[in-house]
């Protein structure tokens, strides 16, 4: 049997963004934008992980995506989504959502509310660019799988304190904190940290103290080439937001 092979990413190796002067705090887990690191462009479909924090009042303005999925967790606080194809939706805590950008879509994100917004946004590279873009947003998602991209499936596990869940099986697998400290294997993995995983099998997440919450990533049922490897990129825009997400497995209904 093949051994999980696991390195752990901690929440204060994470490239600083944003603008701070702007309302906007950003900690990216990848290559971003005006970042580049050779090293640190990918792990799997996976192109940023980035964890936002956005003041009363700020945002991102009207910007460009194209031939990528953006999947949308909000921790606290308010997210209004508006986009080119008229959708203005408030996602709120434990709400997820998908933004599939296809050939081209437009959106703004921002923080209307009167308190501050933190939120964890992913990006991933499709596995056929183009089509048209969809959009989803999934209310109170209950713990499980939540969404599902082509060639990835997001997971959220909330175990209890002391609680042992067992994670996903596969060629790659992401788990990134977003609250509590759980054990991964040998590591304890807190608040903003992440473990990327490889050959993941017989492997828990166990909550430390007190409850937890964990977004894992995996495989998912289409064929992915990104684990074959492809081209690695750095993202560049300013920081997406959009995903979609049902309480079960669902996928867009354009298929891209």
């Amino acid at each position: 049997m093949i051994e999980a092979r696991i390195q752990v990413r901690r929440a204060g190796e994470r490239y600083v963004g944003g603008a701070p002067e702007a309302g906007i705090e950003t900690r990216h887990a990848f290559s971003f934008s005006g970042f580049y690191d050779p090293d640190n462009v990918r792990f799997g479909p996976l192109i940023a992980c980035n964890e936002e924090l956005l003041a009363p009042g700020a945002g991102f303005d009207e910007h460009p995506h194209r031939d990528v999925e953006i999947v949308t967790w909000v921790v606290e606080g308010e997210l209004t989504h508006e986009d080119s194809a008229g959708h203005v939706v408030t996602v709120r805590p434990g709400d997820v959502q998908w933004l599939s950008a296809g050939a081209g879509v437009r959106h703004v994100e921002r923080n209307a509310s009167g308190a501050p917004l933190r939120f964890v946004q992913m990006w991933l590279d499709p596995v056929e660019g183009g089509g048209e873009p969809s959009y989803e947003v999934a209310r109170s998602v209950r713990d499980g799988v939540v969404c599902a991209v082509p060639g990835a499936v997001l997971h959220v596990l909330r175990p209890r304190g002391g609680e042992r869940l067992a994670l996903p099986v596969g060629e790659w697998l992401y788990a990134h904190v977003v609250r509590g400290v759980v054990r991964i294997g040998e590591y304890e993995v807190g608040v903003g940290d992440a473990a990327r995983v490889r050959d993941a099998s017989r492997l828990d997440v166990v909550a430390v103290g007190g409850g937890a919450e964990v977004l894992v990533w995996c495989p998912g049922p289409a064929l992915s080439p990104f684990l074959a490897g492809a081209s690695p990129r750095t993202p560049e825009a300013p920081s997406g937001r959009c995903p979609q997400t049902p309480d079960g497995l669902k996928t867009s209904p354009s298929g891209v």
